[in-house]
């Protein structure tokens, strides 16, 4: 490695300390192009954003993200504010002629996306969306089993992002709750995942039809006294309203032909953080479970009668037969959450020094957005909306 990339991080809680733990890791496991320095995290709250730089290991502290974004020893900027600073931040950074990785979703609105897309072509900077879930070996695999043509012409898709972090109507009105800081709630949160892998494994949607709904109208208002954290609060006495989605759910199909169905909602008791995708083409099936990451089902129509069935294939074996993992340990030695972020992070440096776009782009982001907005589009309208 002759190179080392200066990173500087906006933000440092929940994605900050998944991020700060992939930018330490990536150089130690993967095959890259350059080193990464973690230069400078930058935060609003100085007391705890120096306890954040200690313990993820970051030498420097800003509370201004335009001096991080303007200093001339940093060449990576990587976001992880709230979404409704997204845009400003990264076309400051675009123009500052930084690479930039941004969290998803990638802005408030499509006119904010598209923005964003320009800038970043105009400067010709490498830009990426964080879409961990692209980079877990079984949906590189599913993708490269696909692109083989395993199954056939694909029927359908089927996805389900569910979790449960807000059941409790005492939970508190985080900013997540928030539209004009959020954009959305369960929908651009965590259906944007699903979306964005709705699109990577099977193509672009043509058409939807959507619904969404908030179970709970009001909660009490976050207690600034509290510690938060990424998914967490304390509530205080007075009450806010809730003014974004609790949960989302649309059909529709993708410009292939192939029919599609996905929900996403933080009200499913159980499920912490519950990812269900099965794909169903003429010649087979795959199934994948977010809670049992490592594994792949398939099931192929082309087996002889007597030996049909789902197939687990167990993706962790090692000398290049399944994506990423032949960096990490012996076959069966299972990966977890936080790989997804390293293999992001290595792949995204190494388009840096290539100088070459690295999947998701700032224009999967752009696309994202579109189906985002027609969802709820269509929801308030209750008809069918063209993407």
């Amino acid at each position: 490695m002759s190179k080392t990339l200066k990173v500087g991080m906006i933000g440092y809680r929940f994605m900050g300390k998944a991020h700060s733990n992939a930018w330490r890791q990536a150089p130690r496991f993967m095959p890259m192009d350059a080193g990464v320095e973690l230069h400078t995290i930058c935060g609003r709250n100085p007391d705890a954003l120096a306890e954040a730089a200690t313990s993820l290991g970051w030498k420097n502290t800003s509370t201004d993200w335009r001096a991080v974004v303007e200093n001339p020893e940093i060449d990576i900027i990587d976001i992880n504010t709230p979404n409704d600073s997204h845009a400003e931040i990264a076309i400051a950074a675009a123009n500052a002629g930084k690479h930039v990785l941004c969290e998803k979703p990638l802005a408030m609105t499509v006119e904010q996306c598209q923005e964003m897309v320009e800038a970043a072509n105009r400067n010709r900077i490498v830009h990426m969306v964080c879409h961990n879930y692209r980079r877990i070996p079984a949906i590189a695999q599913a993708k490269k089993m696909i692109e083989e043509g395993l199954l056939g012409n694909i029927y359908h898709y089927y996805a389900r992002y569910a979790q449960d972090w807000i059941v409790d109507p005492e939970f508190p009105l985080v900013w997540r709750l928030t539209k004009g800081v959020s954009g959305s709630g369960a929908h651009g949160d965590i259906c944007a995942h699903i979306i964005d892998l709705a699109r990577y494994l099977v193509g672009e949607f043509d058409e939807i039809c959507g619904m969404m709904n908030t179970f709970i109208k009001q909660r009490p208002l976050e207690d600034s006294s509290g510690k938060a954290d990424g998914l967490g609060g304390k509530g205080g006495r007075e009450m806010g309203e809730v003014t974004v989605d609790d949960m989302s759910s649309f059909i529709g199909k993708f410009k292939n032909g192939a029919a599609c169905n996905l929900e996403a909602t933080r009200f499913a008791l159980g499920r912490k953080n519950h990812i269900t995708i099965e794909i169903n083409g003429s010649k087979g099936s795959l199934s994948f479970d977010f809670e049992d990451m490592n594994r792949l089902k398939f099931f192929n129509n082309e087996e002889p009668d007597d030996r049909q069935g789902f197939t687990d294939i167990l993706v962790t074996q090692p000398g290049g037969a399944h994506p990423y993992v032949g960096n990490w340990w012996p076959p069966g030695h299972i990966l977890g959450y936080e790989h997804t972020f390293v293999h992001t992070i290595a792949d995204f440096v190494n388009a840096c020094i290539a100088g070459t776009p690295v999947q998701p782009t700032f224009e999967d982001g752009l696309n994202n957005q579109k189906v985002l907005e027609a969802v709820e589009k269509s929801a308030a309208s209750r008809q069918w909306v063209k993407i």
